[in-house]
């Protein structure tokens, strides 16, 4: 029997990958070339962190490949700690945009996630907007990220 090629799609569907190819990447700029983000984190592509040169060019397709290959592992990590969310495609698709941002690690332990685990999706919804700091310090994109990502969560609510 021949494995099945891992996509966003088989991980969150059809509409939630269309949503988290948008949101993301709008977020998320892309610059394709490795670079030190505001708060100094080695950053590529569309904001990825993972096996990044600074200074190293990268390009359209290896942006894309990068970005695919983490929002997979981002939205797997969102669908183990908040399985209730599978099939929900806005919060799910605003928790993985959420979770890109600050990590499964982040998101797993956050009071979003909890939220959502209780049965408050509301709540959970408007957790997100609670994380608009990066070292101490209020970040206007990430204001206008986490409203964006409350938007999309609490539609179909």
């Amino acid at each position: 029997m021949q494995k099945r090629h891992k996509t966003l799609e088989n991980v969150v569907g059809l509409a939630a990958a269309i949503l988290l190819l948008t949101i993301v990447p709008g977020h998320e700029g892309k610059k394709n070339v490795g670079y030190m983000d505001p708060v100094g984190i080695a950053t590529k592509c569309f904001g990825d962190t993972a096996n990044v040169v600074v200074g190293q060019k990268y390009s359209d397709a290896e942006c894309l490949a990068s970005l695919n290959k983490q929002l997979i592992l981002h939205a797997e990590g969102v669908l183990r700690c908040t399985p209730g969310l599978r099939g929900r495609v806005n919060q799910l698709s605003a928790a993985t945009s959420f979770a890109y941002n600050i990590g499964v690690q982040g998101y797993c332990s956050s009071t979003v996630a909890k939220r959502f685990n209780a049965g408050d999706l509301r709540g959970g919804c408007a957790g997100m907007s609670a994380w608009t700091k990066a070292k101490g310090k209020v970040l206007p994109g990430l204001v206008r990220r986490r409203a964006a990502e409350r938007t999309m969560c609490e539609t179909g609510l």
